[in-house]
């Protein structure tokens, strides 16, 4: 910021606060603190709004809320389970409106497994790295390289299979913890999703229709 006060007028408040959400004198010294730039400013807000929603992340969110989503058609249906610290907050619109935006995420993201990287399997990380080890494209890499290689496509695969990774779908500028931590700065809690799961209609029959043919096939045999 300039040593110069700027000039900051009612106009240039009601505009950051129709980007930001944010409150009138947050608006105002974000403002002051960078010279009256609107983009500058609504930058300074979302930054201390995400400093003050890491600082909530070590508190303990256990109340919350099962939130549900069912695509039209009823082929994919969502529950997934979205927690917070109070049953005050748990019982608000605006924490209903998350589980309901989370929700449809999830129905939207038919490649997510899990919540965050650091909750895939190990197992699973070895697997992974175990294929794209004996892929051809790479059989010719020197050891290092190839390495250096999978380990990179290893954290694309993480970050396409983690929720919180995704891009919001109402604002792809934004992930979706991203837009949790928003929320977090907004309410003053912690929200946490803790876990989901994912319905696809006729998921998982096909093979026991297989299996159901072949047992006749067997019984027609005798």
């Amino acid at each position: 910021p300039s040593s110069g006060a700027p000039t900051i007028s009612a106009a240039m408040v009601k505009e950051l606060r129709g980007i930001s959400g944010a409150g009138m004198m947050d608006c105002k010294k974000a403002l002051q603190e960078n010279d009256g730039n609107v983009e500058l400013a609504s930058e300074w807000l979302r930054k201390k709004g995400m400093a003050s929603a890491d600082k909530k992340s070590s508190r303990i969110a256990a109340d919350g809320g099962v939130g549900s989503y069912i695509h039209p058609g009823s082929r994919i249906g969502v529950l997934v389970e979205v927690n917070c610290e109070t049953d005050f907050v748990a019982k608000g619109d605006a924490f209903k409106g998350i589980l309901k935006d989370i929700a449809m995420q999830i129905a939207a993201c038919p490649t997510v497994e899990f919540v965050s990287t650091n909750e895939v399997p190990a197992a699973f990380v070895e697997k992974e790295k175990a294929i794209e080890m004996g892929k051809e494209d790479l059989a010719s890499k020197p050891e290092a390289i190839r390495e250096k290689m999978v380990d990179g496509r290893i954290a694309k695969l993480l970050k396409e299979r983690a929720l919180l990774e995704q891009p919001y779908i109402k604002d792809n500028t934004k992930t979706v913890d991203e837009f949790i931590k928003s929320n977090i700065a907004t309410i003053g809690e912690k929200i946490s999703i803790r876990r989901f799961q994912r319905f696809n209609l006729g998921e998982g029959l096909e093979k026991r229709n297989e299996d159901f043919a072949a047992e006749v096939a067997a019984q027609m045999g005798k």
